[in-house]
C-alpha cells in the first residue's frame, strides 16, 4: 500500500516596506535676493510663481522649509540643482 503524499502547509508572508521618502530642505541665506529664489524655485521645482513665493516667504520667516518630498534619487537631483543656483539645500529623511 502506497503512502499518501502529504504536502506540509507552509505559510509565508513577504513584507515589503515602501522606500522611505526624502525631503529637500532649503535654508535661508543673506546673499540671494528673494526674487532670485522665486525664479530658482520656478525653474527647478516647476512650480507657479505663487507657490514659489510662498516657499520663499516660509524660508525667510522660519529659516528653512521643505520644498519637495519624494523618492531619494529625485530628491538628490533637485537638491543638487538648487545648489547649482547657489541655494543652501540639503536632504533629510521624511518622518
Amino acid at each position: 500500500m502506497a503512502k499518501p503524499k502529504l504536502k506540509p502547509e507552509i505559510k509565508t508572508e513577504t513584507l515589503v516596506s515602501a522606500a522611505p521618502k526624502w525631503n529637500v530642505v532649503v535654508l535661508n541665506d543673506p546673499i540671494n535676493y528673494q526674487a532670485y529664489v522665486v525664479v530658482a524655485f520656478m525653474s527647478v521645482l516647476r512650480i507657479s510663481a505663487a507657490e514659489a513665493k510662498k516657499l520663499m516667504r516660509a524660508i525667510h520667516a522660519e529659516g528653512r522649509a521643505t520644498v519637495w518630498t519624494g523618492d531619494r534619487e529625485r530628491a538628490e537631483m533637485l537638491a543638487l540643482e538648487l545648489q547649482q543656483w547657489h541655494l543652501n539645500s540639503l536632504l533629510e529623511k521624511d518622518g
